[in-house]
């Protein structure tokens, strides 16, 4: 994986410009420690950080191919799964390769298809082409926008970036966030709706999107979604093809020419993960599996179980460990390991992102980054097999919103009079709740229970499922470390797309037609283990220390965000030790203490980025 960005300009002379896209490329180092390259050449200028992952020596970026006279460069962020068939295809039209890295191999693939070459592909990416020869600048991301691509068109300059950190390095993009911004930040967030950047002049590219950007100007258009077709096969053909696309999924991203190893949590998906990757690595002879879990100190004592999180994972990992004969690394953190993560978590994602949770991951990548450069996650499998708690309850089901943000009347009312004015945050919520539900593509007669899981579904690939997987990136990314995630592989999450919901529900049980498919590859216990999400800490110091973190904020008349909030709302909750700890805000992590760390958050990017609100 790596960091790309560039800007397009077609009048004046872009070499002008080098340091600033030096400085541009630079903010990606920690995306690509490995090597760094820029190229300008007429109205494009084009950087690349990279973290070498296939074939270390001959894939650097930005990369040039002529094609007789004609010259075509890229810079590419992600991973083509199926590049050795794609390369055995285009030999075939005539095309010599000079690297084995998927880099040329995406770039050929332009040269011979053209835009449509984004249909040829399986993998997660984010790239931008320059095409001499239609003087264009073409660009894609992946179908689940597993892989990042916010750009800005200002001025008629054009400039990308894996991070809006790149983007906010060029002179005529500056941090100024509006009412959209605030909604986003206060109402959405830390989700964010696809296709907005928070910041005023910062879009994202949506998954599944492709985009021109010429003299005539930027088109852009949607090149792939799911499609809902009436489900033929029964149980068992569904389980069996279930298995069969996982385990292909999974053998093609277990390639590569560092170490690789998985995200053990002791659950049902990165357990199933972990198993299949030992069964490859047996019959390849590839050695034993490095395995990796997170947990904090204290939660042996402080854990408590409940709806979101039924049980402790240790005992579990340590099955799976016992299982399969892995090597296992244990990680472990303490709160003022967190604390000090919260800063850092921020200024990674360049906004304020899901608290503890992201600054867990942050540290549990930078302590796996030290034995591998590759990692492969669970990520994804609850939205795509309905796992989560919202799938299964009638009041959360029909809550008129999204389901992991039904807290939004009590969000609204952490805002100041004039913001809640400004930015109408439960209007805001009600037309991205409204625009994401109209999305949905309906399967024709299809009504009730189906019908209405389709649209939670919908929801989750395309609305939560987004959320996780920012994190992931910017986390990882963040310490060099590349996480594959086998679940959003686009032919497995079309496939269980179109399963009936009864059908998921195999069994009696949430993901019912995943454990089908992974009998006899799981222990019966693990198979059947209850969901329990990503581990966060228990320990109360925790809520102590973000709680008074915020009541200092609150007593700093610098504070940039005291005219955002109602103060004495935040001091009355702050007050109450129920409401601390149990309030829920987000999701099925974040709660009390999160909402602290989340306005600490907050209030540090405001002041880091200098961001001006207008």
């Amino acid at each position: 994986m790596c960091g790309i960005t560039g800007f397009i300009e077609w009048s004046g002379d872009l070499t002008q410009h080098s340091q600033t896209l030096v400085k541009m490329t630079e903010t990606l180092t920690p995306r690509g420690p490995d090597a760094s390259g820029t190229w300008i050449s007429g109205p494009c200028a084009f950087g690349h950080r990279r973290l070498s992952v296939i074939d270390p020596e001959n894939g650097a970026q930005p990369m040039l191919v002529y094609d007789d006279e004609d010259l075509y460069t890229i810079v590419y962020n992600g991973e083509l799964y199926n590049a050795a068939e794609l390369k055995r295809e285009l030999r075939k039209r005539g095309h010599r390769f000079r690297t084995n890295c998927d880099t040329e191999v995406l770039l050929v693939s332009y040269i011979e298809w053209g835009p449509a070459c984004v249909d040829k592909f399986n993998g997660i990416f984010a790239f931008a082409i320059w095409d001499s020869v239609r003087e264009q600048v073409f660009m894609a991301r992946d179908r689940l926008g597993v892989k990042p691509f916010f750009y800005s068109l200002i001025d008629g300059t054009f400039v990308f970036g894996s991070e809006p950190k790149a983007l906010l390095q060029h002179p005529k993009i500056e941090p100024v966030v509006g009412a959209e911004g605030l909604a986003e930040i206060f109402i959405i967030g830390p989700a964010r709706t696809p296709g907005h950047g928070v910041y005023r002049d910062i879009q994202e590219l949506r998954a599944g999107h492709a985009m021109i950007f010429s003299r005539q100007g930027l088109s852009i258009h949607q090149y792939w979604k799911l499609d809902s077709y009436q489900h033929e096969e029964d149980t068992e053909t569904t389980a069996a093809q279930l298995r069969d696309l996982l385990q292909d999924t999974l053998e093609r991203q277990l390639v590569s020419d560092v170490p690789v190893c998985t995200l053990l949590s002791g659950g049902l998906d990165s357990s199933a993960l972990t198993a299949l990757a030992v069964q490859y690595y047996n019959r390849t002879g590839q050695g034993q599996m490095d395995t990796y879990s997170v947990d904090y100190v204290g939660n042996d004592k402080n854990f408590k179980s409940h709806a979101f999180q039924p049980g402790a994972d240790a005992p579990w990992i340590q099955r799976m460990v016992e299982e399969l004969g892995t090597r296992h690394h244990y990680i472990e953190f303490d709160t003022p390991e967190l604390i000090d993560s919260l800063n850092n978590s921020t200024l990674t994602r360049d906004l304020p992102g899901m608290a503890d949770v992201d600054g867990s991951l942050y540290l549990f990548c930078r302590e796996i980054k030290k034995g591998a450069t590759v990692a492969v996650s669970g990520e994804a499998a609850d939205e795509i097999f309905g796992g989560y708690p919202w799938f299964h309850r009638e009041e959360m089901l029909n809550s008129g919103t999204f389901p992991w943000a039904v807290a939004a009347d009590m969000r609204a009312s952490l805002l100041s009079p004039e913001i809640r004015a400004w930015t109408r945050p439960l209007e805001y919520l009600g037309d991205r709740y409204a625009e994401a539900v109209r999305e949905v593509p309906k399967l024709r007669g299809e009504t009730g229970k189906q019908a209405q899981m389709r649209v939670m579904s919908y929801l989750n690939i395309t609305r939560f499922m987004p959320t996780l997987l920012d994190r992931k990136d910017r986390m990882s990314m963040g310490v060099g470390l590349e996480v594959r995630v086998p679940y959003c592989d686009h032919r497995l999450v079309q496939y269980v797309w179109n399963i009936p919901w009864e059908m998921k529900m195999t069994g009696g049980r949430e993901k019912g037609i995943l454990r089908k498919a992974l009998e006899g590859v799981l222990p019966e216990d693990v198979l059947y283990r209850k969901k329990s999400p990503y581990p966060k800490t228990h320990n109360p110091d925790f809520l102590t220390a973000v709680k008074q973190q915020m009541l200092d904020i609150l007593d700093d008349s610098s504070s940039p965000i005291l005219p955002l909030i109602d103060r004495a709302k935040i001091r009355e909750i702050a007050a109450s030790p129920e409401a601390s700890t149990n309030l829920p805000w987000f999701g099925q992590l974040m709660s009390g203490p999160q909402l602290f760390a989340y306005l600490a958050q907050v209030n540090n990017w405001l002041k880091t980025y200098e961001v001006s609100i207008k």
